[in-house]
């Protein structure tokens, strides 16, 4: 082919579309159809053809011989013209253009202009292959988002949606699957997108692990339970006293005389500090209570064998404490013992509040109860829901203010501040819960009042320094009634463990370590543990459309009330169309529910 000159009329190659040259001077003047021109350098253009060629809508889609002349060239090198000639049988403008076409799409040749490249059949057969797979894909994908569209997907389609399911669940922040569907990427539209097609169902909870917390226990060996000194007391009736279905009692009440003693599961004889059990139980911080399941800090088998009054006889850490004149605690007791504990609910004891040894235990921890109120520990009632999943029903229960709730607490914060005062006495390093004051101390009254001061107090912290806990009402506290269930209270045991056996504790800077390592997980728990309550309780309402119930204004702004919903035990916002009092009631009923949004609308009644 030789190399042919610009000139007006001729065809030109700009970029990788067709041009037809106007006019030549020191730059080249290009008409690029559609009313558009340009000028350019002699060295952006390569001409084709020479023309002339009229208008660039006479370059059209043309017919030739392709294979016969691929197969003739095999092996050969070629032109343009030359190419043009064997396979259209002429060399125009036209012929040209769909020839250099055939060389860009690099099936069969490939190359420049001036020297075409004749492809092997080996090289051709591959890349049609791909671009048949590549074709295949490209269609695959677009019936996938087809189905998306129509909310029907197929079993294959599962591995696709992953990338939606990680952005559901915080773990990615893109999603090509929603961008290509036009919505927002974000984890309330992932959620959406995958029960709307069926990938998740309509009631799939994803907080837990949008939290990224563990959704299965650990699996790991326990061993046995070492041969060691216990003081029996297994003579002493103890009561583990809990909500109905409880399945790990970690804590039981008795009364020798006027000493109340608090036992509990002794956890830290099988799980000692720095064990793989140990480290596992720091890397989950606690256990997670969800409607639909609880989700272990330890491995199960723990509870079947330590929980108190699983078996006949259970191994404890006793906590022996008397009241003086003054409600104070004195004449702390600490062992390891063999409780003999019987299981009873908060409904079946408050029954027996009148009798012994019940009556004997409240009148202490009322006593106890009176001091903490009268140094300033909060008074806040505010309406509390159990929440449970059983065969795919939610359960809704507002939790009853009982008698038997009541004493079973104050026991348990009065074996918290008697263990943290021996600790300080025994110069025994412990996580110390702490809770500062708020800056207006008051008692509310009402459920707006204590709405309003809940939200005055601070957070509690855990420290390696004692404090005064406000909300409590005390000048040192420390979680210890808990060990099965809480990392930091195993802790506790752990160092009262060694100072029994006569061994070295863990360090205040091994406690502080601790703490810094769970105080964070414990945080995204209690998140996890309230969105998905939320959650279930989004699920019952949208599942019972007719819901009504009574709601208590606890804050009014801008014609807007703040609503608590005691039997619920939830929270909303409405609008108002008559002003209405602090604390007053009235009926309301579902409006509209969002289950992903965590959103639910309602409607005055009246």
């Amino acid at each position: 082919m030789s190399v042919f000159r610009a000139a007006p009329g001729s065809l030109a190659l700009y970029k990788v579309r067709p041009a037809r040259v106007t006019q030549v001077s020191d730059k080249i003047d290009i008409d690029l159809g559609a009313g558009k021109g340009k000028r350019v350098r002699p060295k952006d253009i390569q001409i084709l053809h020479p023309g002339p060629l009229n208008r660039l809508e006479d370059l059209v889609e043309l017919n030739g011989e392709l294979a016969e002349a691929w197969e003739l060239l095999s092996g050969e090198e070629t032109n343009l013209e030359e190419l043009s000639s064997l396979i259209f049988g002429d060399f125009t403008p036209a012929t040209a253009w769909a020839t250099w076409q055939l060389v860009e799409e690099g099936l069969y040749f490939e190359g420049s202009p001036e020297q075409i490249r004749v492809r092997s059949a080996a090289q051709v057969t591959a890349d049609q292959q791909a671009r048949e797979a590549k074709a295949a894909a490209e269609q695959a994908w677009t019936d996938f988002l087809a189905r998306l569209e129509r909310r029907v997907i197929e079993p294959r389609d599962r591995e696709r949606l992953v990338e939606v399911e990680r952005l559901a669940l915080g773990a990615s922040e893109n999603s090509r699957i929603l961008q290509l569907l036009g919505h927002q990427e974000t984890p309330v539209n992932a959620h959406r997108m995958l029960v709307g097609v069926g990938y998740w169902r309509d009631d799939h909870n994803p907080f837990p692990l949008r939290q990224q917390l563990p959704c299965e226990d650990p699996r790991l060996e326990l061993p046995a339970l070492p041969e060691e000194t216990r003081v029996d007391l297994t003579a002493l009736p103890a009561f583990a006293i809990d909500d109905e279905g409880s399945e790990d009692p970690d804590d039981a009440i008795s009364l020798e005389g006027d000493r109340l003693w608090v036992h509990v599961a002794d956890v830290a004889a099988l799980v000692t500090a720095d064990s793989a059990i140990d480290r596992e139980a720091r890397s989950r911080a606690a256990n997670l209570y969800l409607p639909e399941k609880i989700v272990h800090m330890l491995p199960p088998e723990i509870t079947r064998r330590l929980a108190l009054g699983l078996q006949p006889v259970s191994p404890a850490l006793s906590i022996g404490m008397r009241l003086d004149a003054t409600a104070r605690i004195t004449d702390v007791k600490l062992c390891k013992s063999l409780v003999k504990v019987t299981r009873h609910t908060y409904d079946e004891v408050n029954q027996r509040m009148d009798s012994a040894p019940f009556a004997a235990i409240k009148a202490l921890t009322d006593r106890f109860r009176a001091r903490r109120l009268a140094d300033g520990a909060a008074t806040i009632d505010l309406p509390e829901a159990s929440v449970r999943v059983r065969d795919g029903e939610v359960v809704i229960r507002p939790m009853q203010r009982l008698h038997s709730r009541e004493m079973v607490t104050e026991a348990m914060v009065m074996a918290g501040e008697a263990i943290a005062g021996y600790a300080l006495a025994q110069e025994i390093a412990v996580p110390f819960a702490i809770q500062p004051a708020p800056d207006q101390a008051e008692t509310p009254i009402g459920l707006a009042a204590m709405y309003a001061y809940r939200r005055k107090m601070k957070p509690s912290r855990s420290r390696t320094q004692e404090g005064p806990h406000s909300g409590l009402g005390l000048t040192c506290y420390t979680r210890t009634t808990s060990p099965l269930r809480r990392y930091l209270d195993l802790v506790v045991h752990q160092q009262l463990r060694a100072h029994l056996d006569g061994r070295v504790p863990l360090s205040l800077q091994q406690i502080g370590e601790r703490i810094a390592a769970v105080e964070p997980l414990n945080g995204a728990i209690r998140r996890a543990e309230r969105l998905s309550n939320t959650h279930w309780k989004l699920v019952h309402l949208k599942r019972n459309p007719a819901w009504q119930g009574e709601a208590v204004v606890v804050e009014v702004a801008d014609n807007k009330a703040t609503l608590l919903i005691p039997e619920l035990a939830m929270e909303t916002k409405l609008r108002l169309r008559q002003e209405l009092a602090l604390d007053a009631r009235l009926r309301i009923a579902v409006r509209e529910v969002d289950v992903e949004d965590q959103t639910v609308w309602f409607r005055p009644l009246g």
